[in-house]
């Protein structure tokens, strides 16, 4: 099940972490619970790319319920650096078209 663009990633993690359990039901146990992070991972939007090399670089090992946790601070952070990309963009742009108009004034 790949990670729906749009959506969240704790209702994402919340999912995956039910077909986890479903798969463990089924006795498809894998050897390692690393195997089960490593799916999540793999589901992920790729806008998370950033995370997971993070995560695989720094070779982690937290349950999954953690992983989905820090996956869900990390997404938290990105929309809050975002939001102030987005209204500095807005504030350079718009004392960029003040100084124009007062080029164009003093002509």
């Amino acid at each position: 099940m790949i990670m729906i663009k749009g959506s969240f990633v704790r209702e994402h993690g919340v999912m995956m972490l039910s077909l986890v359990e479903k798969l463990k039901d089924l006795q498809a146990d894998f050897k390692e619970e690393e195997t089960y992070g490593d799916l999540i991972l793999q589901s992920l939007s790729p806008s998370l790319d950033q995370f997971i090399i993070s995560y695989n670089m720094n070779e982690l090992e937290e349950s999954l319920r953690e992983l989905i946790n820090i996956l869900v601070q990390y997404e938290t952070m990105i929309e809050k650096s975002t939001r102030f990309v987005l209204v500095g963009e807005v504030s350079t742009s718009e004392a960029w078209q003040g100084c124009q108009m007062r080029e164009e004034e003093e002509r």
